[in-house]
């Protein structure tokens, strides 16, 4: 047992930590703000404030923060239709505009008086059925060019 105990503590505790050191002259560390610590620092701010902007800059990008509108113009309601392509209803005053916006064009697909839609019926019901006709006139004008 005793021969156990000694081989187990030979192998763990190394003969250096028994071992007095002949020097005493200590060498104090290194500066706490030394210009390679107070480079990275600035590095490492530097790349967290990129970081926020790029954060911010893809929300936005994406429309996954609301933009608030201010003045006559109000984005009611956004659809992706495609890759790159958006249907868009637009209050201006007391008028809703749908708009096909694509790279490079806007183009108005209808336009509605705001009271002539309930607003605060959360199911909209499609009894007018004019809208479809002039987004399918709309979109076939546009694949004739």
């Amino acid at each position: 047992m005793f021969k156990q105990l000694f081989i187990f503590f030979t192998l763990t505790f190394s003969s250096q930590v028994f071992a007095e050191t002949t020097q005493n002259n200590l060498i104090p560390p290194g500066s706490v703000i030394a210009a390679e610590s107070m480079t990275k620092m600035i590095i490492s701010l530097v790349l967290v404030l990129v970081i926020i902007i790029a954060i911010a800059w893809l929300l936005k990008r994406f429309a996954i923060i609301p933009t608030n509108a201010t003045g006559h113009l109000k984005i009611v309601s956004a659809a992706s239709i495609g890759q790159r392509e958006r249907v868009v209803i637009v209050e201006v005053g007391e008028t809703w505009l749908v708009l096909g916006v694509a790279p490079g064009q806007v183009n108005k697909l209808y336009s509605m008086e705001k009271s002539a839609l309930n607003t605060h019926d959360k199911s909209l019901n499609h009894t007018s059925g004019k809208f479809p006709e002039e987004l399918v006139k709309s979109i076939s004008k546009s694949t004739k060019h």
